[in-house]
């Protein structure tokens, strides 16, 4: 076989391997991916090996051996090959590391500190008390049991479809939601509804627990769980081949139509140094439709860019590298970093991260918390000193500790100007059975209760502060509600009475708020009498109708 024909096969062979290797793996062409460089290594080991398959010399033996013949020498130009071969092999595995090494923050401190922009914040400015009825109470486990209970209900869909791990949480109609997609059960399911594509998705309202199985006009035809052309990850890259990408998550814009949210990233400084984002490709579901919007640009309905993952590494270079490499690790002098944990809270329709800030040299408390917003990268910190949010969950599950309940990871919320965890108990089945507030100065302040209504009552009667929804909002159309007061009691808030009436109506009881300053009559009400009233969403009682039947 000639040389030339040799040559030609491997060539072939190489490149059927390497179309087969990228329809599967589907690294990024671009020489800052590190899939790039290990698809570049096996496609000249392939073709070195199908050369010698084929009968062939290998490139290192025929540069060797035209060497020899080129200059009339055997062995000396041979060996003078294989020399320069040898070295620039180990040249260019010397650049690849060298580039690795100056790009790291042992070299590059300043710039990895100056990736993510802090500034200092007031909490009570930044941070709106929240309504009770937008307080979210369901995490990822609970959302993926809810999930699974839902699809459960629609016996055709279980037997062709699985809930998909994705639940991203989002601002949806201005009220905290996880979202997640359907997924195929396996190829065979596939084959027998791609026609249809994937009919529903799933919506889960975080602070009422409602579980909704939405049906499409049109089901979804792009997702992870597709094959071939239509599968997601091979649908973006085949149309951007050279991009590199970092998080993929769910999402509905108002309307509530699904996409897909794809972030890409590039590194900002030498070769491979500060991988940051850069833009996102927004995926319609349905019908595969591709847009390409650069973080200044992304729509203000989306709600994840940045990966929570990268934002805490921002962050702890932002906190430890403040006064350079070797500070951080020896003197640590004013080096701060994030605690264990993250959640997420919504601020202007917007959702945040949050998680707090501690010393290295480390004990149980925080120094404050930072905040970074999900789609802007947007950062403010808060100097408050406190518990961290592990010592919260013990002193929350301390107060049951005789019915073993769990406590979620908390979120932080306001209550009265003051900086407070907000955390679900949980029982051994993983259903949310009671809620407590815990005061971000003073761990041991806690107050636990069956409804949130209870424990926030108990909680600001702890801290001596007034609730600010405590009086009835000027020219507020409400409903009437009646029904039969089980209990009542009273505290003094700022020196202002504070009724707390638990009302049960048809629907279920729950507790009220209510002033003396609103009706002189209510010292008057009792348990076991009929009131009708008005209220708002959050409880507070806005218009004493009428005291008995």
């Amino acid at each position: 076989m000639k040389k030339a024909t040799k040559l030609i096969l491997a060539a072939i062979l190489t490149l059927a391997f390497g179309f087969v290797w990228f329809y599967f793996t589907l690294p990024a062409v671009n020489l800052r991916a590190a899939s790039f460089w290990i698809t570049l290594v096996l496609l000249g080991a392939v073709f070195f090996f199908a050369y010698k398959i084929f009968g062939g010399r290998s490139a290192f033996e025929s540069f060797a051996h035209n060497a020899k013949e080129k200059n009339g020498q055997k062995k000396p130009m041979g060996k003078r090959a294989k020399q320069i071969l040898i070295v620039a092999m180990i040249l260019a595995v010397v650049i690849i590391a060298a580039s690795f090494i100056t790009s790291s923050r042992v070299f590059r401190a300043s710039d990895y500190q100056k990736m993510l922009t802090v500034n200092e914040a007031d909490f009570a400015e930044d941070i709106a008390e929240l309504p009770i009825s937008q307080i979210p109470i369901v995490d990822r486990d609970v959302a993926a049991r809810l999930s699974t209970r839902k699809l459960g209900e629609v016996v055709e869909l279980v037997s062709q479809f699985n809930v998909a791990d994705y639940y991203s949480q989002i601002n949806y109609k201005e009220k905290p939601f996880r979202v997640t997609p359907l997924e195929y059960d396996g190829i065979l399911k596939w084959f027998a509804n791609k026609e249809e594509g994937i009919p529903y998705y799933i919506t889960i309202d975080m602070a009422t627990q409602e579980t909704t199985l939405v049906k499409l006009p049109e089901g979804m035809k792009y997702s992870p769980s597709e094959y071939f052309s239509r599968n997601l990850e091979r649908h973006i890259r085949f149309r951007y081949p050279t991009k590199m990408f970092e998080n993929l998550s769910f999402e509905i814009d108002d309307e509530g139509k699904p996409y897909w949210v794809m972030s890409y990233y590039d590194y900002t400084f030498g070769l491979f140094g500060g991988k940051d984002i850069k833009g996102i490709i927004l995926v319609d579901a349905v019908t595969g439709e591709m847009t390409d919007y650069t973080v200044d640009r992304v729509p203000q309905w989306i709600d994840k860019v940045y990966a929570a993952d990268m934002i805490i590494e921002q962050a702890d270079n932002w906190g430890t590298l403040k006064n350079g490499f070797l500070n951080s690790v020896f003197t640590q002098k004013d080096v701060i970093e994030t605690t264990d944990g993250y959640n997420y809270i919504a601020v202007d329709d917007d959702m945040w991260l949050y998680t707090g800030l501690t010393s290295v040299v480390a004990d149980e408390s925080n120094i404050g918390f930072i905040l970074v917003n999900m789609r802007t990268k947007e950062a403010k910190t808060y100097s408050i000193n406190g518990a961290e949010e592990y010592s919260a969950m013990s002193s929350a599950e301390g107060q049951v500790q005789n019915l073993r309940y769990t406590a979620t990871f908390p979120i932080l919320v306001n209550i009265g100007d003051q900086p407070t965890y907000f955390l679900s108990l949980k029982d051994n089945a993983g259903l949310v059975r009671m809620y407590a507030y815990v005061s971000v100065s003073d761990y041991q302040k806690v107050a636990v209760a069956d409804t949130i209504e209870g424990a926030r009552a108990k909680y600001m009667t702890m801290l001596g502060v007034s609730d600010s929804t405590i009086e009835p909002p000027a020219g507020e159309e409400l409903p009437e509600l009646k029904g039969l007061v089980s209990a009542i009691a009273s505290a003094v808030v700022d020196g202002n009475t504070v009724y707390y009436i638990e009302v049960s109506t048809g629907e279920g009881s729950a507790i009220y708020r209510a002033s003396i300053k609103l009706d002189n009559r209510l010292p008057l009400l009792a348990a076991g009498e009929t009131v009708t009233f008005r209220a708002n969403e959050e409880g507070v009682v806005t218009e004493i109708i009428k005291i008995g039947e």
